[in-house]
């Protein structure tokens, strides 16, 4: 769509209204509609370990956690999918949302084919939502994290380790256990 010049780019809230009909998945990226590639299992795994663990210890807290279903406004010509998203606030504000433009936490699981998107435009696109606190990286094949902790307004801290550390997630006050993120059953 993007070589086509008849292609007129879309807003956000243009983007939300489609229906594609398809169990493909899209994102909108400066207005331009793009298929997201498939994922593998191994990345499915890592994904509902994440999701799996912060569903039970963030309820009750006034946070939740979506998967990659719930889309993420990062502005008026861009929407993503991330695999985990975390939402702090009321319910009754999200419960007939179609995305969210405030999340606290932002969790993408690497694959060959997205690591340089994700860790490149994506990270710079979720670094500037405001409300944003950590974002983290998750590679399931080398069973690394990549956290990355807002410090000031604009400042970050890059925390790249691949011990048994897990992902820190100071907003929250806890901690997801690297056991539990690559846990095999």
């Amino acid at each position: 769509m993007r070589a086509d010049p008849a292609y007129r780019k879309i807003t956000a809230d243009e983007f939300l209204e489609i229906d594609f009909g398809t169990d493909r998945k899209f994102e909108l990226e400066d207005g331009v509609i793009v298929m997201m590639t498939g994922g593998t299992e191994a990345h499915a795994w890592v994904q509902g370990n994440i999701f799996a663990w912060l569903r039970t210890r963030l309820k009750g807290s006034g946070c939740r956690p979506y998967g990659s279903e719930m889309a993420v406004r990062v502005s008026e010509t861009d929407v993503r999918y991330p695999d985990i998203s975390i939402y702090c606030g009321p319910r009754d504000a999200v419960t007939e949302a179609k995305s969210l433009s405030d999340p606290v936490v932002i969790i993408e699981v690497l694959s060959p084919s997205t690591t340089t998107l994700d860790q490149g435009t994506k990270l710079e696109e979720y670094r500037r939502i405001a409300s944003v606190r950590t974002i983290a990286f998750v590679d399931p094949i080398n069973e690394m994290c990549r956290t990355f902790e807002r410090q000031s307004e604009n400042g970050w801290h890059d925390h790249m380790f691949s011990g048994r550390g897990g992902i820190a997630i100071p907003a929250l006050d806890l901690t997801i256990p690297h056991d539990e993120i690559f846990a095999r059953d």
